[in-house]
Formats: C-alpha cells, sequence, structure tokens
C-alpha cells in the first residue's frame, strides 16, 4: 500500500525528522462492540476455548414431550425424548507481520531514536488486527476463513441461511426476531418513532429473567434514539464499565454507539461496524465471543529471520470465532 506521504517512510516517521514522541493513530476504528465483549470477567459474552477441532454450542431445542396428568395405575409415558443438539462453529484464524531490516534496526537505535520503530509497528499490528476482528463481528459469513458475525447470527432474513449447522428454515426455534422500520413498523425510524419500534423488538424477546442487555447501533440510529431521549428529559449517557465508549440506556440495557469512524473504502481492512440504520438486541448470555487463550493477540512462534534477505518477522495471531446458542432471543431493527 501506498504511503501518504511518499517522502516520509517508517524510519523518518519514527526517528527524529521533527515527529512528536507519538505516532498520531489515524487508521482505528470505532470498536465498541468487540472492546464489550472482549472485557475478561466483565461480561457473559467472553467465554475462551481451550482446544477442540470446533466450537460447540448445546441448544436445548424442546420440551420433554413424556409430561403427562395421570390416575392411579394408568401407565405413564417413558418415551425417551430428543431434546438436547448442537451449534456447530469453525476455529477461525487472523494474523497480522511486523518486519524490520537489518538496516532499519541500525538507523533506528541510539540516543537519536524518538520513537521505537519495533513499538511502532507492533502498536499498529494490533490495531490493525483489532479492526480485522472487529469487522468480522459484524460480518454475514460469507468471507472465506472469516468469522461469522452478527449479519449472520442475528439475521435481518432470520429464516434463511444455516447457523451452526442448524436450518432455521426447517428449525423454527432457530429463527431470531427482526423489524424492519419500513415494513413492520410502516414507517421509516424517526426520533418520535424509534422508541416504539425498539419497545417491539425487545418485547419479543423477555423470557423470564432474560431480555436483550446490550444494544449496539449505527450513527443514525443511536442518534434517532439520542434524540427521542433528549425531547423528554430523560437523557443519560454513561460509560460502558472503564472503556470510555458512549452509551444511553435502553431499560436495563446499554445503547452503545458502534458506528462512529469507520475508515476508509480504500482500506486493506474493509469499512466494519453496525450496518446502516441498523440496532441489534443482544442477550449476551447465548451470544458468544470466543477467542483461544493461547491464540488471543498473542505472539505466534519465535521471530522469523529470512534466509535470503537482512530481516526479521514476527507474527501476531487470533483464533476462535462468534457463537450463539438461542436466536429466538436475539433481534434487529433495521429500515
Amino acid at each position: 500500500m501506498a504511503s501518504p506521504n511518499p517522502s516520509v517512510d517508517d524510519i523518518v516517521a519514527t526517528t527524529i525528522e521533527n515527529r512528536s514522541k507519538k505516532a498520531a493513530d489515524n487508521v482505528t476504528r470505532n470498536n465498541a462492540l468487540l472492546n464489550r465483549l472482549a472485557k475478561q470477567g466483565n461480561t457473559r459474552a467472553y467465554s475462551p476455548i481451550d482446544g477442540g477441532t470446533t466450537i460447540w454450542e448445546e441448544i436445548e431445542y424442546a420440551l420433554n414431550g413424556t409430561t403427562m396428568w395421570y390416575s392411579g395405575y394408568e401407565t405413564l409415558n417413558i418415551a425417551p425424548q430428543q431434546i438436547f443438539t448442537s451449534a456447530i462453529f469453525q476455529i477461525r484464524q487472523a494474523a497480522v507481520a511486523v518486519s524490520i531490516s537489518g538496516l532499519e534496526e541500525l538507523q533506528n537505535s541510539g540516543e537519536e531514536r524518538m520513537i521505537d520503530l519495533i513499538g511502532g509497528r507492533v502498536s499498529n499490528a494490533e490495531r490493525s488486527l483489532e479492526s480485522l476482528i472487529a469487522t468480522g463481528i459484524y460480518s454475514d459469513g460469507t468471507t472465506p476463513k472469516s468469522i461469522g458475525g452478527l449479519q449472520q447470527l442475528i439475521s435481518k432474513t432470520p429464516a434463511t441461511g444455516s447457523v451452526g449447522g442448524i436450518d432455521p428454515a426447517t428449525w423454527v426455534f432457530w429463527r431470531n426476531i427482526a423489524f424492519s422500520s419500513a415494513t413492520d413498523g410502516g414507517a421509516p425510524a424517526t426520533a418520535a418513532n424509534i422508541k416504539g419500534y425498539m419497545d417491539a423488538v425487545a418485547n419479543q424477546l423477555v423470557r423470564g429473567t432474560d431480555k436483550a442487555d446490550l444494544i449496539p447501533a449505527d450513527n443514525n440510529y443511536w442518534e434517532l434514539y439520542n434524540q427521542s431521549l433528549q425531547a423528554i428529559q430523560r437523557t443519560e449517557q454513561v460509560k460502558t464499565g472503564e472503556s470510555g465508549f458512549e452509551s444511553l440506556k435502553y431499560r436495563s440495557a446499554d445503547v452503545i454507539l458502534d458506528g462512529g469512524f469507520q475508515g476508509y473504502s480504500t482500506d486493506p481492512i474493509p469499512v466494519g461496524g453496525v450496518p446502516v440504520n441498523t440496532m441489534y438486541f443482544i442477550n449476551s448470555r447465548y451470544l458468544k465471543y470466543r477467542p483461544h487463550r493461547d491464540r488471543n493477540f498473542n505472539a505466534i512462534g519465535p521471530k522469523r529471520m529470512s534466509v535470503n534477505q537482512d530481516a526479521s518477522v514476527k507474527l501476531m495471531g487470533w483464533a476462535g470465532n462468534m457463537t450463539i446458542s438461542n436466536r429466538r432471543l436475539q433481534g434487529v431493527l433495521g429500515a
């Protein structure tokens, strides 16, 4: 990829050529949902894996059909019941490389060094890999080798497309709730009607204590909901834990802005985030972010030296997937 400024290469940009001691980050996307899902110990949705060839989510999909009223010596129904199955998800992998030549190491050493070249490239690699994963979290599962994201797991067409090896066209229990503002609501979303549309989705997701606890939204829908709260003096802006990402409250759920800055269409990593005019209603008890314990933004092996170049490469990687064990308690509001 060509540099935005051809006269400034990595060495110049990270050493003494009148640069500040911190390179400005002009590439990272708004990764609010990834930040929320990946907070260890602070969310039900963070569930690392530690091995296996696939990731299994056990599903209870039917009631026991032997239940019955009876009297005295009446024969009871003891027929075996098939009430459990599993959704099966593949382990996906992602990696990023950090390279440096022998000449660059020499040029970037000593007292004149202002920004550590390797440190700067590692930080950029971490942000790049994070952006790739954050993009995958919202994907539709059609990109080869990518994780399956919310457009697949909580689909706007919930009766189509196999998820975890289960076909929702056949199995009705495996369909999430989908609500279209224009089709189901009768009009495009506005600040005046978006609360009613959100209620129409959220009410269908309540089962005992189960309910949506996290609602990522794109710029448009987040702002419409924000405006609807301001109109009745009920705005409550809070932080999602200590992450600093802005959110609003809807019932007991956090409505997080995960549109924001999403990069440029020419970036190597595609523009991501919540699709335009969309809100996802997530019950994090059943939707999981599942990285591998030993490959979660970790180094892959030792530093690799080129066999015919004065250069070395270090790889950083991630492995895992997004999984879901109950689609019926998830919802999406779209245009």
